[in-house]
């Protein structure tokens, strides 16, 4: 017999504390920057350094607010990006349910299932151990164009390695999935054909065995050198650097080992994949296979940010997003013109977004285009929007992001 529990526990986990509000709609609000209320942003534009200015982007709606109040969802404005490590009041943070306040006293982290006993670490337990730092940039699934690529920040992480916790508490032989829930929850529609059941679910996400004691994963008790905020998970997450948001599961309640394929809601429903390959790529084409897979390791993205007047040139600035495999290049192109090689910062690191730059001579007054493109070393080339057509699911849109921007 497996001695797994259910896959989907419908109660908290104790014992923490939980705020009552949900956030269901937190990630659609989140995709559609037209729907975001208008508000000043609540920090400041980064100092310039003398003669220098930024270029307006004239491809923001006018609704777009980072920092809207009423919401507990928190958005980058990527013109504000001045560095590798995003601040920690500025790291953008999304969930499906509540942000839960967790009491740092009485928390507890367990490891069930198939273990060789059940252990629970306490946040002290896991401080005492030997500490790691990881700077990991990443972004929601769901981070797109269409949301001014708010969903996406990079900092650095401390915390213990995920293999070296788990090799203490020890793992039974038929062992092949690890399972991380949350201390977030609430209602959610669970649909099995016709029947759709409103259930209490837990966020949970997993991994298999062998990807969970990879040396990257790491259990996070801080961000930039302070202790997690509770947006960002207090006082326990996983970071899984190279992979989508979804992955790196806060506010940590339990680990459990099982054998069978966790089938959670935002395992095996929401966050999947589905693309045509062969075929006309039609829906009703018997040619055409329709390929699902699940949402894991962050897919080869570039980004322009912001584009700054320096003298009498402009310096175009973005950022890469991906999974840690090195890069080949990254190229910039002004409006029809030809792809132009940028430069990536010394300081960028395997795991952080890979901050760009390119040096724009001549910038004539008016209304431009600039694009970014990068290409990995096992030959990935970021695609453009068109070849991204055959994709039905919105989730991971890496396709490059032509700018509108007007130079003074």
């Amino acid at each position: 017999m497996n001695p797994t529990k259910p896959m989907n526990p419908t109660k908290p986990m104790n014992p923490t504390k939980m705020t009552t509000t949900t956030r269901r709609q937190a990630l659609l609000d989140a995709m559609k920057a037209t729907a975001l209320l208008a508000a000043i942003p609540s920090w400041a534009v980064p100092a310039l350094a003398e003669g220098e200015a930024d270029a307006e982007f004239t491809d923001y709606p006018k609704t777009f607010n980072p920092n809207n109040p009423n919401s507990i969802t928190r958005l980058l404005d990527i013109r504000k990006i001045d560095g590798l490590i995003t601040p920690a009041d500025q790291f953008f943070a999304i969930q499906h349910f509540n942000q839960p306040e967790v009491d740092p006293v009485a928390y507890r982290l367990k490891f069930t299932g198939m273990v060789r006993k059940d252990v629970q670490f306490t946040l002290e337990d896991l401080k005492k151990m030997k500490p790691v730092d990881v700077i990991a940039g990443y972004e929601c699934s769901g981070n797109s164009p269409r949301g001014m690529q708010a969903l996406s920040s990079c900092g650095k992480f401390t915390g213990v390695p995920f293999s070296a916790v788990l090799k203490q508490v020890g793992v039974t032989p038929k062992a092949r999935e690890v399972v991380f829930f949350g201390s977030d929850h609430g209602q959610q529609d669970v649909v099995f054909r016709q029947q759709t059941f409103k259930l209490e679910q837990q966020f949970g996400r997993s991994l298999t065995l062998e990807n969970a004691m990879r040396p990257e994963p790491i259990l996070a008790y801080a961000l930039n050198g302070e202790p997690l905020t509770r947006r960002q998970g207090f006082p326990v997450r996983l970071i899984m650097p190279g992979w989508y948001g979804v992955a790196n599961v806060k506010w940590l309640a339990e680990v459990h080992l099982q054998e069978d394929r966790y089938v959670g809601n935002y395992q095996a429903r929401w966050y999947r994949s589905l693309k045509g390959v062969g075929g006309t790529g039609e829906e009703t084409d018997p040619g055409t296979q329709w390929v699902e897979t699940e949402i894991t390791r962050l897919q080869l993205k570039s980004v322009v940010a912001r584009v700054r007047k320096s003298g009498t040139a402009h310096n175009v600035i973005g950022f890469v997003l991906n999974d840690g495999t090195p890069l080949k290049s990254v190229e910039v192109k002004i409006d029809d013109g030809s792809w132009q090689k940028a430069t990536l910062d010394a300081k960028n690191t395997k795991f952080s977004w890979k901050l760009f730059s390119y040096k724009w001579e001549g910038a004539t007054p008016g209304e431009h285009t600039v694009v970014s493109r990068v290409t990995d070393m096992e030959g990935a080339v970021q695609p453009e929007a068109g070849d991204l057509k055959r994709k039905k699911t919105f989730l991971q849109d890496n396709s490059q992001h032509p700018r509108k921007i007007k130079i003074a």
